[in-house]
């Protein structure tokens, strides 16, 4: 299981060790961070905690290593990308365990989570043959005033070290969704896992490592923020982030200076239902949208916006579904699990407290037990409450009800975040004008939002990011376009 087996050389007994130069070694500041797991609020594992001059022998390394792989044919990058997504998904029963541990996830959600990863780079080690494979070829006389005497060839280079950043709900899948296409555009990637999910991530690395990618490609460093945060987002090193996570992501963009940015940063997603929905439909993706993980997901539905006419109607069949609801240990498969950190159970509360002195109805009655809290639907919430507006990234979830489509909109729109909404109606004329309408990156029309499948564009607008993933988007956005114009001395002519 973690830690044994194929996976003995990354822990060393008492902490798990990082990854350069092809090599699992000790960081030499002696120090270690503890990862807490959320359901027993005990030290579960503890992992390196590097330095920055470790950082820069990281760096240095990857971007030697880059240029040779830079040179290695796409599909020789393509085969090593299918060789780890196999070896990832043969040995997902460890990495889920970690999940499990470090971040609550339920045992069948954390099997899902290593499988899905699997299955992204395997789909995009395909797609980034078909992408990279391709180039474009013009000719001058296209353009006023010109005679055919240049060919312009165009192609995709990569742009360097790709320096990964993925959130602590979703360790792996968001890891290999920037790991996979970095590598098949022949990029190096430097990894910074979350602190909870590091030792999941370190797992996976090793997956890669198996698999037998040239040393120095791949480098996963761990340690504390303070130390190792800034000085890898700001590292003259780096030629791209990807980012996921929450208001951290705000931060990096104002240092990082002029490379691409690929950033997620969470969202308030809004759930609009008109009069003619199908409510038994609406009550169903409002629970598996808000309440699945316990709430911790950026595309969590996070206010249900829902005409007056039919909200006592939808509340009631919501509140019979919360009934049904498993509350308790990630070991045992429950729907509601603790949330990741004390911190946070702390700030859900604080959302909570302020929707109760502000009078909202409480569907169910608050219950918390450490960073256990229990699922809860706050009806008849004012755009005066905080709940309205601020992301708990938890398992409350607010209802407005609202008087007119229009009203529904403007509270959607009035949001600082704009990543996904959702509309339920069976009316497809007033879905898709509804949809225009709102400042999101993605609308699902009577489905609850989801980031997959993992090849769709997934993007948000404001301050929900930054740039558009999906594999394709991000096999794009990891490389820029390099153009070669052949000038002829005279205008040519195909057959002319």
């Amino acid at each position: 299981m973690a830690g044994n087996g194929v996976f003995a050389d990354i822990f060393d007994g008492e902490v798990y060790k990082y990854y350069s130069e092809g090599e699992w070694k000790k960081s030499s500041s002696g120090k270690s961070v503890a990862i807490i797991n959320p359901t027993t609020r005990k030290t579960q594992y503890r992992v390196q905690a590097c330095n920055q001059e470790e950082v820069n022998k990281v760096m240095e390394i990857a971007k030697s290593a880059q240029k040779l792989w830079a040179k290695t044919p796409l599909w020789k990058r393509a085969e090593l990308l299918h060789k780890a997504a196999a070896i990832l998904k043969e040995h997902k029963a460890p990495i889920a365990e970690c999940l499990v541990k470090e971040i609550a996830k339920p045992a069948k959600d954390a099997v899902t989570e290593v499988v899905r990863s699997g299955d992204l780079v395997s789909y995009c080690a395909e797609e980034g043959v078909r992408i990279l494979g391709e180039g474009k070829f013009l000719v001058s006389d296209s353009f006023p005033g010109n005679e055919r005497t240049k060919y312009c060839l165009t192609s995709k280079i990569p742009l360097g070290v790709i320096l990964a950043i993925p959130p602590f709900n979703y360790p792996v899948n968001l890891a290999v969704s920037k790991i996979a296409p970095a590598l098949i555009a022949g990029n190096s990637i430097v990894l910074k896992p979350p602190t909870q999910g590091a030792v999941a991530a370190l797992h996976m690395v090793h997956c890669f490592h198996l698999a037998g990618f040239p040393k120095g490609l791949i480098s996963c460093v761990t340690g504390k923020g303070s130390e190792i945060g800034d000085f890898l987002t700001m590292h003259p090193g780096v030629d791209c982030i990807s980012f996921t996570g929450g208001d951290t992501g705000v931060a990096i963009s104002k240092k990082a200076g002029m490379i691409p940015l690929q950033m997620e940063l969470g969202g308030k997603d809004a759930c609009i239902v008109l009069e003619d929905a199908d409510l038994d439909l609406v009550a169903a993706n409002i629970i598996k949208g808000g309440f699945s993980y316990s709430g911790q997901r950026c595309t969590a539905v996070k206010v249900v916006l829902v005409m007056e006419s039919v909200a006592d109607a939808l509340v009631e069949k919501v509140k019979a579904r919360v009934a049904k609801l498993t509350v308790g240990a990630p070991e045992d498969d429950s729907d509601i699990t603790p949330v990741v950190t004390e911190s946070s159970a702390n700030f859900i509360e604080g959302l909570v407290m302020d929707a109760k002195e502000k009078d909202a109805t409480f569907c169910q009655e608050y219950k918390r037990e450490g960073n256990l809290i229990w699922p809860l639907l706050l009806d008849n919430v004012r755009p005066d409450m905080r709940i309205a507006w601020e992301e708990p990234f938890g398992p409350v979830l607010p209802v407005i009800r609202i008087n007119s489509v229009e009203e529904g909109i403007h509270h959607c729109n009035a949001s600082n975040f704009g990543l996904q909404g959702c509309v339920f109606t069976k009316d497809i004329n007033k879905a898709i004008l509804i949809s225009d309408a709102m400042e999101t990156g993605t609308v699902q029309i009577n489905s609850a939002p989801a980031r997959g499948p993992d090849h769709f564009p997934f993007q948000g607008i404001k301050d929900s990011g930054i740039g558009s993933q999906g594999v394709t988007n991000s096999i794009n956005m990891m490389t820029k376009v390099k153009t070669t114009v052949i000038n002829l001395p005279t205008p040519s002519y195909t057959m002319g």
